[in-house]
């Protein structure tokens, strides 16, 4: 499994990509292959408000519907519609094509609660047995 350096992680299995005060977020490789083929992914709308832990969308796949998690509080401000079209990408491509919003963070400290990638892979290790 691919686990980036340069991003931080939730316990959800969202990953984050900081660049100043903007948060662009998606889903991990491990959570891609625990669900399967995702058939769709529907997140809320620019200019909601979500909070840290908050659900901001849903994630369907052959398997399951799973909820998407905010690693950061704040608004979003870019929804990827790329992805009503073509959900397939979480599979292909969950740290590229893939992402799925991005928050303007209001709250920088929040950063703290969200793990680096070596924490991250421990993390999963533990999931998986």
């Amino acid at each position: 499994m691919n686990f980036p350096d340069g991003l931080k992680y939730t316990k959800d299995h969202e990953w984050a990509r900081i660049n100043g005060n903007m948060v662009t977020v998606g889903i991990t490789d491990y959570a891609q292959k625990e669900l399967g083929d995702v058939v769709y992914v529907e997140c809320n709308d620019v200019g909601t408000r979500v909070e840290q832990g908050g659900v901001f969308g849903t994630v369907e796949s052959v398997k399951a519907v799973s909820e998407l998690y905010a690693p950061v509080t704040g608004t979003i401000v870019e929804a990827n519609k790329t992805l009503e079209d073509r959900p397939e990408l979480v599979n292909t491509d969950c740290y590229g094509d893939a992402w799925m919003i991005t928050i303007e963070l209001t709250d920088p400290s929040e950063l703290d609660n969200l793990m680096d990638a070596g924490k991250y892979e421990a993390y999963v290790s533990t999931e998986s047995k």
